[in-house]
């Protein structure tokens, strides 16, 4: 007995040891890792936490990704601790410190949307996808920056300033969740959370080298997200791994029905609490059928598309090597920019939903009263009413301003989605496809100062509510720019409520090509300090592009 009580002592004073000398490594850390770290006694989530921050710290600089720390982050690491301590760690999430695109409700941060007339606007609420991952035992680190109001994808924000993509410092990082793209690219948390009205969840993960998911629409409730459309908005996870993004998947969906949020209605009792990590299995692709959607592609050689369409076809080559069966799909209805010119709605439902989120009750701090008086002289917060006149973005928010779903254009764009959705169910029958592949981009993601995010597949799915699993398809050549090459992703879309499958064809794919690679300076090992209290992160603001001025309407 008294040996083994001496066992004891040594293997604890082994492990402290271990920890002293051993500081936990944020680089590509995921859930597994820190959890591994947590529960062998190599690290604190005191220790895990500070590795995240000291990241954030010294290398945010590089990618202006950050918003706000949570100042409450480092207290709550202590809490968790002390349930570690104590033999209570629970939770699918116990310690995993995440980051929140900043559209997203918090009760310990304003809720910005980027922009400078929000930059007091305070939640009193959690949104339940908040309440879920603290639930879980999250650590929410921060918000990240986003296009502003999350209305384009280049990931620019009067607020939050310019974020480069960490890969080629001369380009964004998609968008609009660009800033979480960018920071889970850089191991700033194990996951980040996007929203996604027509590419921005996919569209950063394309850019970043990174997974995630745009689940089925009502999967996930809405309800605590700073909205743009009924019909298009998604909510959801975006990681280094598709595990990772299973799991962060699993908690999201986990709020179950909200009366808040009628879309929750329709997910189907038999997919109810699933757990996406859970059925994610190794093994072969032999036997699947993916259909190509070639219209989704661009063949023109250029230096922007060629790398695209190089690291397709070198892909669907090695799928076709482990016996996948890939269809062509050559239907003309399947042009993107033709459908999103045709049946986007974004414009008609804006206004009206944003009035909606800005009115409630539970939202305190400075904030204007309506989209019309933020996008005016009378913001009464000291801003001004500023935001970034971006091209696109003040002809879309001009447009927004007096377009409602009363318009007879917004009713026959509603009848034109739902033949568009019946079109695709009947291209996924007739072809006896189990999912359809493209490019998440036609041609590598956009330079810095580009008036917009050109040549993005996205619409599709958004508008006819269906899955996407974004994996990672290659990179481009290394250049000056871009020493390890520029990222590009692949889509995979699925019928209604297929999400565990595609995440089951992501996971394989993902593990047969390992295309994943870390941006080459965040491969640096960081020293952690200890902190007293949480670092402060103030955004680069000056980085801010002079094609984008700010201005009013």
């Amino acid at each position: 007995m008294v040996l083994f009580s001496k066992f004891i002592v040594a293997t604890l004073f082994t492990r402290a040891i271990k920890a002293q000398i051993m500081p936990f490594d944020a680089r590509e850390a995921t859930v597994d890792s820190v959890h591994h770290a947590l529960y062998s006694g190599l690290s604190t989530c005191r220790e895990v936490v500070s590795s995240f921050l000291a990241r954030i710290e010294a290398h945010n600089n590089l990618t202006n990704a950050i918003i706000t720390l949570n100042p409450k982050a480092l207290t709550v690491a202590d809490e968790l601790d002390e349930q570690l301590a104590t033999g209570n760690a629970t939770g699918p999430l116990f310690c995993v410190p995440i980051l929140l695109k900043d559209n997203y409700d918090t009760v310990d941060m304003p809720t910005t949307g980027g922009n400078l007339a929000l930059a007091k606007s305070q939640p009193t609420e959690d949104a339940p996808s908040v309440v879920a991952f603290k639930k879980a035992g999250a650590v929410i680190l921060g918000k990240a920056n986003l296009h502003e109001l999350a209305l384009e994808g280049i990931s620019v924000s009067s607020l939050g300033g310019q974020t480069i993509n960490p890969y080629d410092s001369t380009r964004t990082p998609g968008g609009s969740s660009g800033g979480t793209g960018a920071a889970v690219a850089s191991s700033f948390c194990v996951f980040g959370t996007g929203t996604d009205t027509v590419n921005s969840l996919r569209s950063p993960a394309s850019a970043n080298s990174l997974c995630s998911i745009r689940p089925t629409q009502g999967l996930i409730t809405r309800t605590g997200i700073i909205p743009i459309s009924y019909t298009h908005d998604v909510i959801g996870p975006i990681a280094r791994s598709i595990k990772d993004v299973a799991v962060a998947l699993t908690v999201m969906a986990s709020s179950g029905y909200d009366p808040a949020d009628n879309s929750t209605a329709r997910v189907p009792s038999t997919i109810r609490n699933v757990d996406y990590a859970a059925s994610l299995t190794t093994g072969s692709l032999k036997g699947l059928r993916l259909g190509v959607l070639n219209g989704f592609f661009n063949r023109t050689a250029s230096a922007e598309v060629t790398p695209v369409n190089n690291a397709m076809d070198t892909l669907m080559a090695r799928l076709e090597a482990e016996g996948v069966t890939l269809i062509p799909i050559n239907e003309t209805i399947y042009n993107a920019t033709a459908i999103q010119a045709a049946l986007d709605v974004q414009r008609f439902e804006y206004r009206e939903l944003f009035d909606q989120y800005i009115e409630r009750p539970s939202l305190a701090g400075e904030h204007p009263s309506t989209l019309n008086e933020l996008y005016s002289h009378k913001a009464t917060n000291g801003s001004g009413g500023e935001f970034l006149v971006i091209p696109s973005q003040y002809e879309y928010v001009n447009t927004a301003l007096i377009s409602s779903t009363s318009n007879a254009t917004y009713l026959q764009r509603q009848q034109g989605i739902r033949n568009l959705t019946l079109a695709l169910l009947n291209t996924f029958a007739s072809n006896e496809v189990d999912a359809i592949i493209y490019p998440e981009q036609k041609n590598l993601v956009v330079k810095i100062g580009s008036p917009s995010q050109s040549g993005r597949n996205g619409i599709l799915a958004a508008l006819t509510g269906t899955p996407v699993v974004t994996v990672p398809a290659g990179f481009s050549e290394p250049s000056d720019d871009a020493p390890i090459g520029v990222p590009i992703g692949m889509e995979i879309l699925g019928r209604p409520w297929d999400d565990e499958k595609l995440l089951g064809i992501g996971y394989k794919i993902e593990q047969l090509l390992k295309v994943r690679k870390s941006p080459k300076w965040a491969r640096d090992i960081v020293e952690v300090p200890a902190y007293d209290s949480v670092p402060t992160v103030t955004p680069d603001t000056s980085a801010i592009p002079s094609a984008y001025p700010l201005g009013t309407l």
